[in-house]
């Protein structure tokens, strides 16, 4: 008898229950919550199945580049008469991953890349990672507007640019910090020394970047 009663005010409770997002009420409710459940069930399988293995995916390719970043970035040798300032070729790495990933895998891949010199050079990794950030991000998120290899040119064109400035100005402000130079002498090297060793660098990025993004970005959307 008990349990007859408790069942019927259980049925009255359910019957008078209405949806606090939509306002369904009434015997209408049973089936509204039956609904909700069957989205939330296919939306959840839905995420599991298709996205997750995305995810992993997109996570392996920024880990990938993110080692090749690290990789390259100690591979140095001089490109002008200044032997003391030399070339890595980083900075391609950067451009690709945000041409084929977008402005955040180029933010990555900048920051990350340069992580292993942070203890034995804080300052100069500062710099890198400030002028591979300039380089590659504007890059990429021109490239994503114009998906092209006129698009791709004006990225690394722009990107380029704005990455001699950021060289350029973070030479004067942190060269004398940890060089024990004068701004007066940092300045006097800009002409002669520093904006040719940059533009050397920008133009091997840009020439190598160009040449070998395509093909790379097609093997990469193979793959997924």
């Amino acid at each position: 008898m008990e349990e007859t009663r408790a069942h019927y005010e259980c049925i009255f409770a359910y019957s008078h229950a209405s949806c606090s997002f939509c306002g369904t009420r009434g015997r209408g409710f049973g089936q509204h919550v039956h609904r909700q459940h069957q989205r939330q069930t296919w939306l959840t399988h839905h995420w599991c199945g298709r996205f997750w293995p995305l995810v992993h995916a997109r996570i392996a390719m920024y880990a990938l580049f993110v080692a090749l970043a690290m990789v390259t970035s100690f591979i140095e040798f001089p490109i002008t008469p200044v032997t003391w300032l030399k070339y890595d070729p980083s900075g391609i790495v950067c451009l690709i991953a945000g041409f084929a990933y977008g402005p955040a895998a180029a933010a990555i891949v900048s920051v990350l890349g340069f992580v292993p010199h942070m203890f034995a050079n804080p300052w100069g990794s500062l710099m890198a990672v400030l002028v591979a950030l300039f380089l590659s991000v504007p890059a990429a998120f021109i490239y994503r507007k114009i998906r092209t290899r006129k698009g791709a040119a004006i990225g690394i064109l722009v990107g380029a640019v704005l990455a001699i400035v950021v060289a350029l100005v973070s030479n004067l402000i942190v060269t004398p910090i940890y060089a024990h130079m004068t701004y007066q002498a940092v300045a006097a090297m800009i002409l002669p020394i520093l904006l040719p060793f940059n533009v050397a660098k920008m133009a091997i990025h840009a020439v190598i970047t160009f040449l070998i993004y395509k093909p790379i970005s097609n093997l990469l959307s193979k793959q997924q």
